[in-house]
């Protein structure tokens, strides 16, 4: 009965586009290495009696999508229910007029106790209609632990990363929050009750969108998100668990648990690239035996389905291996065809190293105008 429960449960969400879960609850042991369904071939759900059947419907995808989402939590933890998402109570701390935008720095109330760093850029031609809607992008940095955040809206002056301000300047808001334990921002996720820093980082992006939507100026049904390395990534872990996201770009961001760093076991100890604690330390246990972790980018892309996808996966990429990105995808895309959508998900490899050149940027942007139109104001 709990299983069915959960399986019910999980397909709710899925319908019903929600990014949370209901009352905490203890988490699943990790599926084992028999149980767990093959990263290669999306096509296969469980039955209710625990059978395997080919996925044949986006009904049926339904049933596989909602176990790869008990996967990711079983290894993050569950995302907590209504009661921590607390008023926003945003603040602004400083206003940088920009030439063609506002730049402001602001904290939001991603839970109680929680008070997330962020950069909110606001195109002026929005601020002077009051009857604009624009699109909104939420901005995710990579690993900066000086000026976090700031390194997408040109604060530090890093090249190839200001897609925050490119993107304002394009006429769309944008929203940068902070990763947790980098730069500024530090909570104590021990005592705020996270598992991983994975999943906190995903509950203030959620909070995020929830303070988009809520801006008058905001067309809250076209959001999207863009990430470079860690925020690529972390781009793709909230698209997961947040449907409102409507078009997903990843740049130098993930391959698969079995390919990082070559599969060299030191790089799963305790502390060390995804087992560290502003990941998921939990992944630490599968050390020896990556083929057990109850989920990988197959799944996590796949579930992405059918929004649109950007995937940049550089040549010349020492942090993850643009070969894996293309066996992701290759496993991926029959989800998408399922969708009538093959061609919602998009593999570039730059000619590169790891970085964002510019030419993916634009492409980037180009796939944002696409989904939700230009905005107005920002047209030629």
């Amino acid at each position: 009965m709990k299983r069915n429960g959960l399986i019910m449960f999980a397909n709710v969400l899925l319908i019903l586009g929600s990014s949370i879960s209901s009352a905490s609850g203890p988490d699943e042991a990790p599926p084992t290495a028999s149980a767990r369904l093959p990263r290669e071939d999306l096509l296969v759900r469980r039955t209710a009696d625990g059978a395997r059947a080919p996925v044949r419907s986006v009904e049926d995808w339904s049933e596989r999508r909602a176990e790869i989402v008990r996967g990711v939590e079983s290894i993050m933890g569950r995302l907590p229910g209504e009661a921590r998402r607390s008023p926003l109570d945003p603040t602004t701390e400083e206003t940088v007029d920009c030439g063609l935008y506002v730049r402001k720095k602001i904290l939001y109330q991603s839970e109680p106790g929680s008070r997330v760093p962020a950069y909110l850029l606001i195109p002026k031609a929005v601020l002077g209609n009051p009857q604009a809607r624009v699109p909104a992008i939420l901005c995710l940095h990579g690993t900066d632990n000086v000026v976090g955040a700031g390194v997408v809206v040109g604060v530090g002056d890093r090249p190839n990363r200001q897609y925050a301000r490119e993107l304002a300047e394009r006429g769309y808001v944008t929203l940068a929050p902070n990763y947790p334990l980098l730069a500024e921002y530090q909570p104590d996720l021990a005592k705020l009750g996270w598992e991983s820093g994975s999943l906190k980082a995903v509950w203030d992006n959620i909070r995020g969108i929830d303070l988009l939507s809520s801006l008058p100026y905001v067309r809250p049904d076209a959001i999207g998100v863009i990430g470079h390395s860690l925020g690529g990534h972390n781009a793709v872990f909230t698209a997961v668990f947040d449907d409102r996201i409507k078009a997903v770009v990843s740049s130098c961001g993930l391959d698969s648990f079995l390919d990082y760093k070559h599969g060299d076991e030191a790089n799963w100890q305790p502390e060390r690239g995804w087992c560290q604690t502003r990941y998921m330390k939990r992944l630490a246990d599968y050390r020896g035996r990556l083929a057990e972790i109850p989920f990988d980018f197959h799944e996590l892309i796949g579930a992405l389905a059918p929004r649109r996808t950007l995937i940049i996966a550089p040549f010349g990429d020492a942090n993850f291996d643009w070969r894996s990105v293309d066996r992701i995808a290759a496993a991926a895309r029959p989800v998408f065809d399922l969708y009538g959508a093959a061609d919602h998900l998009r593999v570039e490899h730059p000619d590169s190293a790891h970085d964002f050149p510019e030419a993916m940027r634009q492409a980037a942007y180009k796939l944002f105008d696409d989904e939700f139109g230009r905005p107005a104001a920002a047209r030629p």
